[in-house]
């Protein structure tokens, strides 16, 4: 991994807190600062290209957006037949087709999750409460 070198001029509150954060977990200010930049900038590069597109496309949507997002769930009936498959698989195993069909299925799952969660913590980084989608349906 190559490394950049960069000045950035902090406000005075920002490095405070930093220096804070940092003298508690005994590290440096910059290991504080590569912490906080390395938490906010997602590393696009793990994901798919279709997967990198949904998360990149959410930091651009408004709030009312976002929560529809973060709200949103695979539908019952792709859900059903995904949770049916896993049983098949378990007693009797799975056709190819079947396995197919539930790996796409595990797949929209995943982007499902994957956006949720995404746009649960653009929606705190904006300063909502998000412990509502945290509550049990």
């Amino acid at each position: 991994m190559t490394v950049q070198t960069i000045t950035i001029d902090l406000p005075d509150i920002l490095y405070q807190g930093l220096k804070r954060r940092a003298e508690q977990t005994h590290r440096s200010v910059e290991i504080e600062v590569l912490e906080v930049v390395a938490a906010a900038v997602p590393v696009a590069e793990d994901l798919s290209p279709d997967l990198s597109d949904a998360v990149t496309q959410l930091t651009v949507l408004h709030d009312d957006e976002l929560w529809r997002a973060a709200r949103s769930h695979l539908a019952p009936e792709a859900a059903a037949e995904m949770e049916r498959l896993h049983h098949k698989r378990q007693s009797d195993g799975l056709t190819e087709s079947e396995a197919e069909a539930l790996a796409s299925l595990v797949g929209q799952y995943e982007r499902y999750m994957l956006v949720r969660a995404t746009a649960a913590a653009l929606l705190r980084e904006r300063g909502h409460d998000v412990s509502p989608l945290l509550a049990p349906a």
